[in-house]
């Protein structure tokens, strides 16, 4: 893999970097409500030097019912500036998360206008199998100010979702397993329908990483969209079940060059659960 400070960078890359005055790294970590795990607690217990804890759920909007939508523009702003993240500074998020949140807060960063901002390829897993530094210590955090550029066409809500359902004029990829996107298990929220949205394609997450945790690279991130049936010729709109993971068809396209995407917030979290949202079943 090429690194690259916009989307991807490698172990070797942070390590080399890792003292930079202007690096930024954010520990993305976000588990399952099922997972029975605590990522602040993990992130207390150890973490890469000087990384700060970005908490996905507490970081979003409260005036919705849906599950960490993304945060309005005034509190994203003051967040950052209280973890000491702002103009000028190199990010680098990583996660130990199963999966993979850091690039939900990856897309977070690009929709607020941020874009020297990368994932770490292999996550925290990668970084302490190969030995590396950690500590336990929280890092010294000082105001820093920072500029805020929302960048509206980077997410979909489930109006225009629907609307690009009906007209076909997007490529919409649901990044849920198999089995959910065909209806044939129950979702893991209650009172959720199960199927997907009409004219959608499935690509699972998981088939864009390696064992190691890495994603694949471009070419192989281009016959996963092929063999999903994905036109990329046409805008795209990338879902999952609550935002998170449809995050990583995002950066996936991004690598692969394709500038027109946007992730559906809502996902299927708020598609399931509207009666008069028409939903299919079996395969794309």
């Amino acid at each position: 893999m090429q690194d690259d400070p916009k989307t991807l960078v490698s172990t070797d890359w942070l390590a080399a970097h890792l003292n930079d005055p202007d690096l930024r790294i954010i520990d993305a970590s976000w588990h399952m409500p099922d997972a029975g795990r605590d990522a602040r607690a993990e992130y207390d217990a150890a973490h890469i030097p000087a990384a700060r804890f970005f908490d996905i759920d507490a970081i979003s909007d409260k005036r919705s019912a849906l599950p960490h939508m993304a945060p309005p523009v005034e509190m994203f702003i003051s967040r950052m500036r209280a973890m000491g993240i702002g103009d000028g500074h190199q990010m680098v998020i990583y996660d130990n998360s199963d999966v993979h949140s850091a690039f939900r807060v990856w897309w977070t960063m690009r929709l607020m206008g941020k874009t020297d901002v990368a994932v770490l390829d292999g996550g925290f897993a990668k970084w302490r199998a190969e030995g590396r530094p950690v500590e336990d210590m929280p890092p010294v955090m000082r105001d820093r100010h920072i500029t805020v550029q929302r960048q509206a066409g980077l997410v979909r809500d489930v109006t225009q979702v629907a609307a690009a359902s009906k007209l076909g004029d997007h490529q919409i990829i649901d990044a849920r397993s198999p089995d959910r996107f065909r209806g044939e298990t129950p979702e893991p929220r209650a009172g959720l329908r199960s199927g997907h949205i009409p004219g959608s394609r499935n690509l699972p997450w998981p088939r864009l990483f390696n064992a190691d945790g890495t994603m694949v690279d471009t070419d192989a991130l281009r016959a996963r969209f092929d063999a999903a049936g994905v036109d990329l010729t046409q805008p795209a709109i990338t879902t999952c079940g609550s935002g998170v993971t449809a995050a990583i068809l995002s950066m996936a396209l991004e690598r692969l060059g394709h500038r027109t995407h946007s992730l559906y917030d809502g996902s299927w979290t708020e598609w399931g659960s509207f009666a008069d949202l028409n939903i299919a079943t079996g395969d794309a």
